[in-house]
């Protein structure tokens, strides 16, 4: 019993582990008294909720919305990969009075969603940057931008491109570093010291036309012959069945934890119901053979007068 707790406990922990392969990190800090308080784990609709309470109020002049694509908590680790960010998390900017940082969140937070609620119940004015290119461009500013001296609030959209692979960390960790500089120089220039800085990120997952194509090479062979239209219909119907069959071993990176991966099959939900009751059977039965006393005069041969009686 204790062996199959162990292995139990030991598969659990293995799939929560790979689970949190599929997460990224979040990040939000303030010159603002904010009630940031977050979990280590925490999913993208609670860390939304959260952060729309808090900024229901419209605490800043200013709001930063970054967007980093396909990056893990691990690429942060390093003390050099993004310094000036590191400085505002750990609060050692004095002027820095409210800091959020989670490791590991399940799901996407998406970026968008919050530059259209700023903009939706602040009245700011948006303002994109584009960091992938360096030219600019005739609808958002990229490489190059300006901030206008306005007593408006705004929110700066800051997309920056996806890292390198991990198969090259130098050059992954350099273009992170270039990444939060380019962040730090957006945050000297605003001309207000009243601003919000929300990071928002996505795993670093196969992208999602990876996983299509994988299923579109799926094939079937029929083994009757019918017309074009017919066969056409039914190799329609058999690419959905091997769709919906190949999910378990599909992640998927917007989706929950527990919707992600299934911890328990119809198999052993079975066992474990028929076990319950087995186990409570045996209980009661060596629960009522325990329970039983019979005294030991009881194996006693009577010597008395009437034991005499009875043998003549």
């Amino acid at each position: 019993m204790m062996l199959l707790t162990r292995l139990g406990a030991l598969a659990v922990g293995v799939a929560l582990a790979n689970a949190f392969t599929d997460t990224s990190p979040f990040f939000m800090f303030s010159t603002s008294e904010l009630l940031t308080s977050l979990p280590q784990i925490a999913s993208a609709e609670s860390i939304r909720n959260t952060v729309f309470s808090q900024l229901s109020d419209c605490p800043s002049d200013t709001y930063v919305v970054v967007s980093q694509p396909r990056v893990h908590a691990e690429d942060y680790s390093d003390r050099y990969a993004a310094p000036h960010l590191r400085r505002k998390i750990q609060a050692e900017d004095q002027g820095i009075r409210s800091v959020a940082s989670v490791p590991d969140v399940l799901g996407d937070v998406n970026a968008d969603g919050f530059v259209e609620a700023i903009e939706e119940k602040c009245g700011a004015a948006l303002l994109k940057v584009d960091a992938s290119k360096l030219t600019q461009g005739s609808q958002s500013t990229a490489g190059s931008f300006t901030i206008a001296d306005d007593p408006k609030p705004r929110v700066i959209h800051l997309d920056f491109p996806s890292l390198p692979s991990t198969s090259n960390p130098k050059a992954r960790s350099s273009k992170l570093k270039d990444n939060d500089a380019f962040l730090a120089s957006i945050l000297d220039f605003l001309p207000s010291s009243k601003y919000t800085v929300i990071y928002t990120t996505t795993p670093y997952s196969r992208p999602q036309s990876t996983i299509k194509d994988q299923l579109e090479q799926e094939t079937y062979e029929m083994d009757t012959s019918f017309s074009s239209q017919q066969q056409h219909m039914e190799l329609k119907r058999d690419l959905n069945g091997h769709q919906y069959g190949k999910r378990e071993n599909i992640t998927l990176p917007d989706a929950p934890l527990f919707e992600r991966y299934q911890y328990f099959t119809p198999g052993i939900f079975m066992g474990i119901l028929v076990a319950l009751p087995l186990f409570l059977i045996l209980y009661v039965g060596i629960t009522g053979v325990a329970s039983l006393q019979v005294s030991y005069a009881a194996f006693d041969k009577e010597m008395g007068p009437a034991a005499q009686k009875k043998q003549q």
